[in-house]
């Protein structure tokens, strides 16, 4: 029955609950699932919302959560894009640092790599924000450039510094460097959470109020 989708099997106020939750929902399979998949994911799930009897099964109903979950924004219910989803950190993230370490002896590709590696961290941060915390445009803009730019200047600082070190520590520049622009990045796209808190509801969805 539809109900099943608000009871997950994993119990959520244990950490090996949300573990084995999060493990499903960040699944890296979970980045290629059809549209139609989606939307019936969110059919189900809707119909749950809406208190509409619709018959599936136990396991079609936890399955349509986990893919609507991954795949659709917890505050409006908009598809998130598939690189800010988070069932794309593995295998992006992955790539991203295999790359990092592949050029990481030439400064201007590390730098261009740094580039990249930060637009996708800048969209996951943004993608998964608490929609109910505006940010505006310069503040996004503020961001990424806050975030490339210290990733930039950590890279070269580090290769500087550990210039002629042994080839393994090198290999640590790209590593130092998103350490960096991470304390950057997930602060600067998510400030307006930090500023002014976030919502805090009852178990109906009504607003309570702020929390920092």
């Amino acid at each position: 029955m539809v109900e099943h989708v608000g009871r997950l099997p994993w119990d959520q106020s244990t950490f090996t609950g949300r573990l084995n939750y999060y493990a499903r929902v960040t699944d890296p399979r979970l980045m290629f699932a059809t549209d139609s998949m989606l939307n019936k994911a969110k059919e189900i799930v809707t119909a749950y919302q809406k208190d509409i009897s619709i018959h599936v099964s136990m396991e079609e109903a936890i399955r349509a959560r986990v893919i609507y979950d991954s795949a659709f924004h917890p505050d409006t219910g908009t598809k998130m894009n598939i690189l800010g989803r988070l069932s794309s950190q593995a295998t992006c993230g992955t790539l991203l640092v295999g790359v990092l370490l592949a050029f990481y002896r030439n400064m201007p590709q590390l730098i261009a790599m740094q580039f990249v590696v930060q637009s996708y961290a800048a969209n996951m941060n943004y993608t998964n924000r608490n929609a109910k915390s505006q940010i505006t445009r310069r503040e996004i803009a503020t961001a990424y450039v806050g975030a490339t730019t210290g990733a930039a200047l950590a890279s070269v600082g580090l290769n500087s510094l550990l210039k002629g070190a042994h080839t393994l520590l090198n290999r640590w520049i790209p590593c130092g460097a998103m350490v960096v622009t991470n304390l950057i990045n997930i602060p600067a796209m998510r400030q307006r959470e930090l500023i002014d808190g976030i919502i805090v509801t009852d178990k109906d969805g009504n607003p309570l109020e702020s929390c920092c």
